[in-house]
């Protein structure tokens, strides 16, 4: 692994990550929207929580490497032991443990919070990252059968989930 730290979301964060998330819109098909969006419309999309965690990793230049969240699954009371994960990293930083860095700090903070169970919903045409969770001891719960189209390309929705 390369090394990084880990820090805490901020403000300042935000255009980086919206052009890392922009990164796999254009280039790949990981993300669910086929084009680039601004930083506003990024916001929404991560749905960031107060209370749960969210980091960005940078390397030891400073450059963003990465970034992950947890948000609430629902806000239904009922729900509120289940979050929902999203992690991206920045080109080139794919299989050097930073995304494990990520979700390890995210599975602390979790469990600190009385989270018991994480979610994550990946596409089917988004094999790297379905091997990303699997390994890492997600679980296959389901999934929706061809509801999604990217670049005129059906995929499914597959929710995995991990319970601590």
């Amino acid at each position: 692994m390369i090394p990084i730290e880990l820090l805490p979301v901020c403000a300042d964060d935000l255009d980086e990550m919206a052009g890392i998330f922009n990164y796999y819109v254009e280039h790949t098909l990981a993300t669910y929207t086929e084009t680039p969006v601004s930083v506003e419309r990024f916001v929404s999309l991560m749905c960031f929580s107060p209370g749960y965690p969210a980091f960005v990793a940078r390397d030891s230049d400073g450059a963003l490497a990465g970034f992950g969240l947890l948000r609430p699954y629902s806000p239904i009371p009922a729900f509120d032991r289940t979050a929902e994960l999203t992690c991206f990293l920045s080109k080139g930083n794919t299989g050097r443990g930073i995304g494990s860095a990520i979700l390890q700090a995210l599975e602390s903070e979790a469990v600190e919070l009385g989270i018991e169970t994480i979610v994550a919903t990946v596409s089917s045409l988004n094999e790297e990252s379905l091997r990303f969770h699997l390994a890492r001891g997600f679980v296959e719960q389901g999934r929706l059968v061809g509801i999604g189209s990217r670049n005129g390309r059906c995929f499914d929705v597959i929710y995995l989930q991990k319970t601590f």
